[in-house]
């Protein structure tokens, strides 16, 4: 690959149905407009080759296709015929004599037509348990010409274990192709594992029913979802490694998009402040996201369904700000906030502190830091006579630490757990060697401390601990945090964030419906796995948060976000920095 080299690449979008041929010509006719404009890779949506939709799974295994058969050699025939890569994702037989094994599977043809490589579904979704196989082993990170690609599809960009997996194995494009009604694909769940990664995504959905039509005003009664919304979702769409969408289809119709991408790019995995996101990784800390599920230690007592928390954000800075974190402290409990989160240092101008590192001693909450037991005793005070519970971030002698306070002095001192150049001269980050939980009455809570926010495996092992509400006490310096890693983190988990940062605040409260199992009071709303999100503006903000709705895990029959993540298959995740090498082919 030439370094700096741009490429056009698009992403396609139409409607697939029973009819094999039909769907065939569509996805021909894709490739040729694809060729036309100019494209080197084209995505195609998820399940070409037919409804993902079937009676048993003898229908499945008819409908499947076969390596070079009269569905995917026409296939390689004109990604040859035009010289273009062509990712397109069917349902796929075994092959073997006497083997019933069926896979949703991710193909890539190379300009000369020959299968590059394939990578079967880890995760799947609903009905297409009913039928089809999971992956026994993660996809291969592929060499072409315009850099290593990873292949994925749909559902397993819901959760962030499979795309984490083949960036961390050096894919720098990541090509999804999706069968989603859902609408929160293409607000948040594709541009997410962009952002997160700093990697290329193309993505291609489907429009048009996903159903069968004599069947649909059946299933729709049945799910409790309008027939019209269980049509594809269309807007297929281009993302570049910063989160922005630069290339998106329309919501309905079929359509084709492009967008001239330089792959390279996202070689570089620094951050706007010169962290390293992938070299500051804690693999040795991630042991149990590529374990099997286990049950999370026992909550005693039952978690409320909603309290109130509150976000401060103070004016000033210094002293002033931390009379009028008091002052706004004392005013939240008085209004029955059980949490009340404070950005990171707070009192120092974006977070970050520019005195000399402390030298090293034990876990204190002052010494050689003249203001950090100013503080904590000015806000510790502002608590007294009341049940609230506060986090905020202190800089300790032992390094920069989240700490929850109570009225009777801290009861959960959470050191950061990844290194970060922003205070990377004293704040020791990567010290840490656990992430700490606290039970309230109410729920478990956890507190993220500052730049800990921008990794996934944080908010993952929090909820591995059976963990439903964190307190976010961050700056955020690249926008994708604040607008697409937080509420993420809060979706794929299905755990509330109660989130304070310098220039924003926000609420990531968990709804009470979700996923595709609504009740006739919350009809479908379009999404699958969304937060309900509000903004925390300057001063004091308060909302409800739900802590029993973490319990509710199910997205579709079959799939849970937490316990169906491809754990097996995740061991990229725990090897060390630079050991997850590329199965490049």
């Amino acid at each position: 690959m030439d370094e700096g080299r741009t490429f056009r690449v698009a992403a396609a979008q139409f409607a697939v149905g029973r009819d094999r041929k039909a769907n065939l010509a569509a996805c021909t006719r894709m490739i040729d407009t694809a060729a036309e404009r100019g494209a080197i890779l084209l995505v195609l949506p998820e399940f070409c080759n037919h409804l993902s939709w079937y009676d048993d799974r003898q229908e499945a295994l008819d409908a499947a296709c076969r390596p070079g058969d009269d569905f995917l050699g026409p296939v390689a025939e004109r990604a040859a015929r035009h010289g273009i890569y062509v990712k397109i994702h069917v349902t796929l037989a075994d092959g073997r004599e006497g083997s019933r094994r069926i896979t949703a599977a991710s193909l890539l043809y190379g300009p000369d037509g020959a299968l590059l490589g394939s990578a079967d579904k880890q995760v799947l979704m609903g009905s297409e348990n009913d039928h089809l196989d999971p992956a026994t082993e993660a996809g291969p990170v592929l060499d072409t010409a315009l850099g290593p690609v990873g292949l994925y599809s749909c559902m397993e960009g819901v959760v962030n274990e499979v795309c984490r997996g083949l960036a961390l194995r050096g894919a720098h494009l990541l090509l999804n192709s999706l069968n989603s009604f859902a609408l929160d694909e293409a607000s948040l769940h594709i541009p997410v594992r962009a952002a997160e990664n700093r990697v290329w995504v193309i993505a291609a959905n489907k429009v048009g029913p996903l159903l069968p039509a004599d069947r649909i005003g059946e299933i729709s009664a049945g799910m409790g979802v309008p027939p019209e919304a269980l049509d594809g979702a269309g807007e297929s769409q281009i993302v570049a490694p910063d989160g922005t969408v630069v290339a998106r289809a329309p919501r309905h119709g079929e359509a084709v998009v492009t967008a001239d991408i330089r792959p390279s790019a996202a070689a570089d995995k620094r951050r706007a402040d010169g962290t390293d996101v992938f070299a500051v990784r804690r693999p040795e800390l991630y042991g149990p996201i590529a374990a099997a599920p286990a049950p999370a230690p026992a909550f005693a007592g039952e978690r409320a369904a909603e309290v109130r928390a509150a976000v401060i954000r103070p004016d000033g800075q210094g002293p002033e700000a931390v009379r009028h974190a008091a002052a706004l402290v004392r005013e939240a409990a008085g209004q029955g906030a059980c949490l009340i989160v404070l950005p990171e240092l707070f009192w120092h101008p974006g977070g970050i502190r520019p005195e000399p590192a402390p030298r090293p001693g034990p876990q204190a909450l002052s010494p050689g830091l003249p203001d950090s037991e100013a503080v904590r005793r000015t806000l510790q005070e502002a608590l007294s006579g009341t049940p609230a519970l506060l986090a905020c971030t202190l800089p300790l002698s032992s390094g920069h630490a989240g700490v929850l306070l109570g009225a009777d002095g801290p009861v959960l001192v959470q050191h950061q757990l990844h290194d970060s150049a922003r205070n990377r001269a004293w704040a020791l980050g990567g010290r840490a060697e656990a992430l700490l939980t606290h039970d309230t009455p109410w729920g478990r809570l956890a507190v993220v401390v500052g730049d800990d926010a921008i990794h996934p495996e944080t908010f993952r092992l929090a909820v591995l601990q059976g963990v439903d509400t964190v307190a976010v006490c961050h700056t955020g310096v690249e926008p994708w945090e604040r607008g697409l890693g937080l509420p993420e983190r809060a979706a794929e988990n299905r755990m509330n964030l109660v989130v304070a940062g310098h220039g924003a605040g926000a609420f990531h409260a968990l709804p009470v419906e979700f996923g595709l199992w609504r009740s006739r009071e919350a009809p479908f709303d379009g999404t699958i796995s969304t937060p309900a999100t509000s903004e925390a503006g300057p001063g004091l903000s308060l909302a409800a948060i739900r802590p029993r709705e973490a319990g509710k895990r199910l997205v579709s029959r079959g799939t849970d976000l937490v316990d169906s993540r491809p754990w097996r298959l995740a061991g990229a995740l725990v090897a060390p920095h630079g050991a997850a090498a590329p199965s490049a082919h």
